[in-house]
């Protein structure tokens, strides 16, 4: 099989279900956005300041190929729309609850940096945030089944407390934003 098929050469793809879309439609730039923050986690995946979190890493890769499929392939209007698992959430949950335990509380903003793998997830975080924006968007279009939402919602907190938590491992100090007065 050829990776190329010049039938994206006008500008316009295939949706899962055969339908002809822009390359600019929501639904894929939503799901493009996905396939950019997978990319992300794949080089998070490998950063030794979170090797505890590998295998829910890879969980994540997985999931995030599961919400794609189901942007890329839309529900019939007479059709429920396509869920994930409340487990997959339930998940992210518990592994935040995990690496809180270990984490002085929250006081203040933290300024993203500090290392490279503390960096990368920031960088995953805030195109996590961005690709929860367009799903909402599509959302209001397209309507999804609410357990993707807050999936990429409850995403976001992961990442975020995994910077924290790469900053702990690497004995990194959090820089925290403080407001000039």
């Amino acid at each position: 099989m050829k990776i190329y098929t010049k039938t994206g050469d006008q500008g316009m793809t295939s949706l899962f279900n055969g339908k002809r879309v822009g390359k600019n439609d929501l639904s894929i730039d939503a799901y493009g956005t996905l396939d950019e923050l997978n990319s992300w986690m794949g080089l998070l995946r490998e950063e030794k300041a979170i090797e505890s979190q590998k295998l829910q890493v890879i969980a994540i890769q997985k999931e995030l190929f599961e919400i794609g499929a189901i942007l890329a392939n839309p529900t019939l209007k007479e059709a429920p729309p396509k869920a994930i698992d409340i487990s997959k959430t339930e998940s992210l949950e518990h592994a935040i609850d995990q690496m809180e335990t270990q984490l002085a509380p929250l006081t203040h903003f933290i300024l993203p940096g500090g290392s490279p793998c503390i960096s990368y997830c920031h960088l995953a975080r805030t195109v996590s945030r961005r690709a929860e924006r367009l799903v909402v968007a599509l959302h209001e279009k397209q309507p999804l089944d609410h357990s993707v939402l807050e999936y990429l919602n409850r995403l976001s907190d992961y990442l975020f407390v995994l910077s924290r938590y790469a900053a702990k491992n690497s004995q990194i100090e959090e820089e925290k934003w403080l407001p000039e007065k």
